[in-house]
């Protein structure tokens, strides 16, 4: 998946944060979906600190010994450097090196919710940054604001040997999927397994097993990926059209192989495609 970049190792602590040095990177984006890159053959890289200078970063990250910055204006005034261009963020779900790709959607991510933290949105004050935590601060009425994280579910249902797949309504050219929403309030991420399975294909689950999360940063999500068993021996799926186009039953030699992809559904679905989902749901 696209944050495991192992042997690099990701530090997000805000009290790890350090001045920057000349071979840090710099993230510049423009209309919060494209990232300031220069490609060099099949790879690419951000500006580096000796090319932009230190005025005005703010600190995002470490990988490694490697600090990340968002550049002046939250990163909005991007330098003018000869062989840089804006890449769109969709390209980091298969960019390489893989280190730099799963920096920069995180590092989008962050600029979104900076774009956002100017005044208070109790009392209008200017926001001032904390100064021991990633987050800003009201002087006036003390409100604190954090990231914008949203909890999701990703949902594979099985029935014997089968695996419910479906395909959206509203998002031309992707692939097989899975049942997927986010966390209403006041619920569990277990109710909402319950509740998005109901309401997208009609169907009850039972035997909910957690599999793994990943920070999607593309839709400032944190999914969480659960696999179930279908309660019951009904089958008939009464489809939700405005989420989905399609909802059908597939058996594991009939799934495409998606080794290497960059989302949890793709490596939720190969587990199921290979059997290996059965070390950890079965007894």
């Amino acid at each position: 998946m696209i944050q495991d970049i192992a042997p690099y190792v990701y530090e997000n602590s805000f009290l790890r944060r350090r001045d920057p040095r000349p071979g840090d990177f710099v993230f510049f984006h423009r209309n919060e979906k494209e990232i300031l890159v220069k490609p060099e053959g099949e790879a690419f890289r951000f500006p580096l600190v000796s090319e932009t200078g230190t005025e005005g970063l703010y600190f995002a990250f470490l990988i490694d010994d490697t600090a990340f910055f968002v550049g002046p204006e939250r990163g909005t005034k991007a330098p003018d450097l000869p062989g840089f261009e804006f890449m769109d963020q969709s390209r980091f779900r298969t960019a390489k090196p893989r280190h730099l790709a799963f920096a920069g959607i995180t590092g989008m991510q962050l600029m979104r919710w900076l774009a956002t933290q100017r005044f208070c949105g109790c009392c209008g004050t200017p926001l001032e940054e904390s100064t021991w935590e990633r987050a800003f601060v009201c002087p006036n009425c003390g409100k604190i604001t954090y990231p914008k994280l949203m909890p999701a579910v990703i949902v594979a249902v099985t029935h014997e040997d089968r695996i419910l797949v479906t395909a959206y309504a509203n998002r031309p050219g992707r692939g097989m999927a899975l049942i997927a929403g986010f966390t209403e309030i006041g619920e569990t991420v277990e109710e909402t397994v319950h509740r998005e399975v109901m309401e997208e294909v009609g169907l009850h689950v039972k035997n909910l097993r957690f599999y793994k999360s990943q920070p999607w940063s593309f839709t400032d999500t944190l999914l969480m990926g659960f696999y179930c068993d279908l309660d019951g021996e009904c089958e008939d799926i009464i489809l939700d059209k405005e989420e989905l186009k399609e909802g059908r039953w597939i058996c594991a030699a009939d799934l495409p192989d998606r080794s290497g992809e960059a989302s949890l559904t793709a490596e939720m679905m190969e587990m199921f495609r290979t059997g290996k989902w059965r070390e950890f749901c079965h007894e």
